[in-house]
């Protein structure tokens, strides 16, 4: 989320494009889904700038965003570090795994079951689901992509998941406000890490070395 339908547009094209470099750069076909991750942030943003065109509301703009930031990513994201992971740290890699399939089914019943409405708030957008059990549900979607990201094995990754846990918390202090929102940024700042990422993975090898 930025602070206006222009800043997303921008931010969006510029997140999907290091989004595609990461895709490209990618050597080993189970690092695609994590690799890929920057696209589907990256549309995420393109998807919020047409909410910030239609003022808000409870249009399809709104409802696939709501899709994506909620049962999408709740899934997505450990299920690609698992397929990313060395295969010392896939045991415990099950837990964010489970909370995440979890919390997916529930969000998308949730978003199935009621209407989802963004409104705009300063120069900010708020997005108002209804949803029962919120903390724990927050709770469990933290499991689930940060958990995964902490508990990956690989000392990228773990970084990653450091700096979307002190980002996080930075963006939401500020979106609170209402005076701007910065959760961009803190895609493009993840984007960046994937890519970095993405480069030094080792290639793929038949005889199982660098698997």
């Amino acid at each position: 989320m930025c602070w206006s339908a222009t800043a997303d547009l921008w931010a969006g094209t510029a997140i999907a494009s290091v989004g595609a470099v990461c895709v490209a750069r990618t050597r080993r076909r189970r690092d695609v889904p994590l690799a890929a991750l920057p696209l589907l942030l990256g549309a995420h943003q393109l998807v919020e700038a047409q909410v910030w065109r239609n003022g808000g509301g409870t249009g399809p703009a709104t409802v696939a965003w709501a899709v994506i930031a909620l049962p999408l990513l709740a899934v997505w994201v450990p299920v690609a570090v698992l397929c990313a992971a060395p295969s010392h740290a896939r045991p415990r890699l099950m837990v964010p795994l489970a909370s995440g399939v979890l919390t997916a089914a529930v969000l998308a019943y949730s978003l199935a079951t009621r209407t989802v409405r963004a409104d705009i708030r300063g120069h900010t957008v708020g997005y108002v689901v209804g949803l029962e059990n919120g903390r724990l549900l927050i709770a469990s979607y933290l499991i689930a992509t940060v958990g995964a990201l902490l508990l990956a094995g690989d000392r990228w990754l773990v970084g990653l998941g450091v700096l979307v846990t002190v980002g996080a918390v930075i963006c939401s202090a500020l979106w609170r406000t209402e005076f701007v929102s910065t959760w961009c940024a803190l895609a493009a700042a993840c984007s960046v890490v994937l890519l970095g990422w993405a480069g030094r993975r080792p290639a793929y090898h038949p005889a199982g070395v660098g698997i």
